[in-house]
């Protein structure tokens, strides 16, 4: 797969699976650029390319489901725990403090 940023909506969703794959196992923390970081970018740009092409980010976020409901469920888990890790390393629990808070209080 070249790099893009946007791309073929079925093509990315035929590589992604595969992507995910060989992602598990692969380190995130020394290298940059690894397997794992290539199957999150393909991963977005499908997401990007399926919401232009139906017109909405909600056929952008089914189609990222159903790549992801084709991969080995190790390397699942493996890809879920680099996204929560991107997540925290990125002020996700800061963005999200003060709605959960206000939620609680209701």
């Amino acid at each position: 797969m070249s790099i893009r940023r946007t791309g073929d909506a079925a093509q990315l969703a035929d590589e992604a699976p595969g992507h995910v794959d060989r992602a598990a196992g692969v380190e995130w923390y020394d290298r940059r650029g690894s397997d794992i970081d290539l199957a999150a970018y393909t991963l977005c740009c499908l997401r990007r390319a399926r919401a232009a092409e139906r017109g909405g980010q909600l056929y952008g976020d089914e189609a990222v489901r159903a790549a992801l409901a084709q991969a080995d469920p190790d390397a699942l888990v493996w890809f879920a725990s680099r996204a929560v890790s991107y997540m925290d390393e990125n002020g996700f629990l800061e963005a999200v403090e003060s709605w959960l808070a206000r939620a609680q209080e209701s």
